[in-house]
């Protein structure tokens, strides 16, 4: 059984998550407009993934016998001046998501909760994933910098991108 203070913080990590799912889909949908079909792509995988994110919370919270409840999405950006300040834009938010599982990991040790913070591990090791890929990519950008025909390469490149569902979820 979650205690109260566990649920409300899972509860406020599926609403992020949801949040992250829908700026991710606001950035595929400003480069689709663009004409950078890879970039849009590239962020299409990442609503996905987050999406998933969130139900693989909700699913916990569920099967820990808690109440999920859904809260309002604030607003997310819409426009980006280059896939550089995007992806920029998207390793800083990944920053702040790695912030917040590490607090509910603390919050899940500080109320003796072992079961969360076991699952919590994943989400841990998942961000480190999601910021390297970040930098990665901000680093390509960089080295490419105006060059066309280098932009239209790691266009294609990210256009290759494809969606694998995480394994967690579907054992729950």
């Amino acid at each position: 059984m979650l205690t109260p203070k566990l649920q409300d913080a899972l509860n406020a990590q599926i609403n992020a998550e949801f949040w992250s799912a829908y700026l991710y889909l606001a950035m595929s949908m400003h480069f689709k407009a663009e004409g950078r079909d890879g970039v849009a792509n590239w962020f299409k995988i990442q609503f996905q993934e987050e999406q998933a994110h969130a139900e693989i919370f909700m699913n916990y919270v569920n099967q820990r016998g808690g109440r999920v409840v859904l809260a309002p999405i604030d607003a997310v950006p819409t426009t980006w001046e280059s896939p550089l300040a995007a992806f920029e834009a998207t390793l800083e938010h990944e920053q702040k998501v790695t912030a917040l599982i590490n607090s509910l990991f603390a919050t899940a040790e500080a109320e003796h909760d072992y079961a969360t913070r076991d699952r919590l591990a994943w989400f841990v090791s998942e961000q480190v994933e999601e910021e390297d890929n970040c930098r990665q990519l901000i680093d390509k950008f960089k080295l490419i910098g105006d060059n066309g025909m280098g932009l239209y390469m790691l266009d294609q490149e990210l256009g290759q991108r494809t969606y694998t569902a995480p394994s967690i979820l579907s054992t729950e």
